[in-house]
């Protein structure tokens, strides 16, 4: 009986599956496609129905609603392409299948119907902008607690949260509404940013202020005491803000108590030193370890002092400064004399000289290893406003200007000459636009970072130590290692003239015609050889280079009249008076950067 009622059902499956298979080719009842329904349709015609009605949404914009604000897109502001086609595709196969399981199939589309979200493409950066917009207006950022002083008392600030728009959800909600053809309000997905730091989590970091603030805190170093009353540790707490959950010690109260507390208890260190006697040699000034205040660990025992209720009394961590070269470093580098050195002389305006001894520091002290080149652009790096540099007289384009880093080339060239005096080997070098006269004859030498430089190659086989020496108007230079007692012969021919300076004519209506004044007397182009010979100790010709250098003229600078004479009948004579000449530039100052 059950097995007989059991083939009756099956028949009438089957029956129904043939019955409602319906054809292969047409779009199963009770199915839509962006909530359109496409039942009963071929796939070309449902494609039709979907993009005609597209078409007629495409400029209809969708409010999206997020944080009381609403913001309008249509379809065609992002680009938005929907792949009809393909959700087509999709809905065809919802009702696909063999006969009867077909039929079977849509029987139940009919009874329960299925919607076909479409796929869709569109412009990222666009609709990105758009929701980066939104977010400055519907993101608000939370507060966490904190705390904060009160008439000396701690007290817990509670948090607040937050809201931001949920960029990445947002973005599939924008798209699935434009794909569709609803266009009734759609609010954006947002979401709440509670605060990470909770008013339960300060509580004890409150108590830890409050026995911070109850007694002087004593420092200890070597035997001398002294105290830091509660109103003063108040200045050096750092309370718990933006999201910290520690109480901790800074703020700028605290930078300069430590800060003059190290330089109180602070003893730089002694770096090695040489003293050069007149003849030469040298004699090596051992290196001293200092002293210094190990701040963050002082700071770290001040605290833990203040958190204590018992033991409130601090130790200072002074620690060891070493040198930067110490004795023993230095004689296992081989430093141990001169090898090279020079002296020039220098004046001019007050940024001039600051140039001059800030970038000398920044050479100071600087190792070169054997057989290494040194750079001077490398070693200063670029000389800017940031690192200090000031506005000084400078030579841009053969013209003296001002410009940033003037009086660099004071301290180049005397570095030059120093290589130069070691017999040292030098591979770039440059001369200056103008002739500067305080400077050895043709042995200038001008650096522009990054491109001009200045270079010379440590070949002698152990480490050299490049020293600055700056004084009130001089700058010595010199180059320690192993002395390799090299000689240097000097033949430099004679600055000649290469060309008359050009004539600069400035109208001037204060002068009457036919009067001049020589603003600037100018100087002619000129032009010089230095020719070095470089010998060992056994009198053997090492090196032989020649430097010629080239300098442009400078304009004589002329002042003509124009205003005319009282009751003059007849032109006047040209050329006819020179009233003044002028001071021209001074050449008691580098004029480069």
């Amino acid at each position: 009986m059950l097995g007989a009622t059991a083939a009756a059902l099956l028949v009438a499956l089957l029956a129904v599956g043939v019955v409602f298979a319906g054809a292969a080719d047409r779009i199963a009842a009770g199915v839509t496609v962006a909530d359109l329904n496409v039942g009963g349709l071929t796939a070309k015609q449902a494609e039709l129905k979907l993009a005609a009605r597209a078409s007629r949404v495409a400029a209809v914009p969708v409010a999206f609603k997020a944080g009381g604000r609403s913001w309008p897109i249509a379809p065609a502001q992002i680009a938005l392409r929907v792949d009809w086609a393909a959700a087509v595709r999709q809905g065809l196969e919802e009702g696909a299948g063999a006969i009867p399981l077909r039929g079977l199939k849509r029987v139940q589309l009919r009874l329960l119907g299925a919607n076909v979200e479409p796929g869709a493409s569109y412009e990222e950066r666009t609709l990105d902008r758009r929701l980066r917009s939104i977010a400055r207006t519907v993101d608000v950022h939370g507060r966490e607690a904190a705390i904060v002083m009160r008439n000396g008392e701690p007290v817990v600030v509670p948090g607040e949260a937050g809201r931001k728009l949920d960029r990445e959800a947002a973005t599939r909600t924008i798209v699935g509404a434009l794909s569709g053809f609803e266009r009734s309000p759609v609010a954006l997905p947002v979401v709440i940013d509670p605060p990470a730091v909770t008013t339960d989590a300060l509580a004890r970091v409150a108590e830890q202020v409050r026995v911070a603030l109850s007694a002087p805190v004593r420092f200890v170093y070597k035997g001398v005491h002294w105290s830091v009353p509660p109103d003063q540790i108040a200045t050096f707490l750092k309370l718990p803000q933006d999201g910290q959950r520690q109480l901790g010690i800074g703020g700028p109260a605290a930078r300069r108590y430590f800060a003059n507390l190290g330089k109180a208890v602070g003893r730089p260190p002694r770096e090695v030193a040489f003293n050069v006697a007149s003849s030469g040699r040298a004699r090596m000034i051992p290196s001293r370890k200092g002293r210094r205040l190990d701040v963050p660990a002082t700071q770290g025992a001040f605290l833990a002092a203040a958190l204590s209720a018992t033991d409130r009394e601090a130790e200072l961590m002074v620690v060891a400064a070493e040198p930067q070269l110490s004795t023993e470093k230095a004689e296992s580098l081989g430093i141990t004399g001169l090898v090279g050195g020079y002296t020039t002389f220098y004046g001019g305006e007050a940024n001039r000289i600051h140039n001059v001894r800030l970038v000398a520091r920044l050479i100071d002290r600087h190792l070169i290893s054997p057989g290494s080149t040194f750079s001077f652009n490398k070693t200063t790096g670029d000389r800017n406003a940031a690192k200090g540099f000031l506005e000084a007289p400078v030579i841009i384009n053969g013209e003296l200007k001002n410009g940033l880093g003037g009086g660099v080339c004071q301290v180049s060239t005397t570095v030059f000459n120093a290589a130069y005096e070691g017999g040292l080997p030098v591979s770039e070098r440059h001369n200056h636009a103008l002739y500067i006269d305080h400077y050895p004859l043709g042995r200038d030498a001008t650096v522009n970072y990054p491109d001009t430089d200045l270079k010379f190659v440590n070949d002698t086989g152990h480490w050299l130590l490049l020293e600055t020496i700056v004084g009130s108007s001089s700058l010595t230079v010199r180059l320690f290692g192993t002395p390799v007692h090299r000689r240097v012969e000097t033949k430099t021919s004679p600055l000649r003239e290469t060309g008359p300076p050009k004539v600069k004519k400035i109208l001037d209506p204060k002068l009457y015609v036919g009067e001049q004044v020589v603003e600037e007397p100018g100087s002619p182009s000129r032009s010089v050889s230095v020719r070095r010979l470089v010998y060992d100790k056994r009198d053997r010709l090492l090196y032989e280079a020649t430097w010629y250098s080239s300098y442009v003229s400078e304009p004589k600078v002329v002042r003509v009249g124009t205003k005319p004479r009282p009751g003059a009948t007849t032109p006047a004579k040209t050329g006819t008076t020179t009233r003044a000449t002028t001071t021209g530039t001074s050449t008691g100052t580098t004029t480069d950067p």
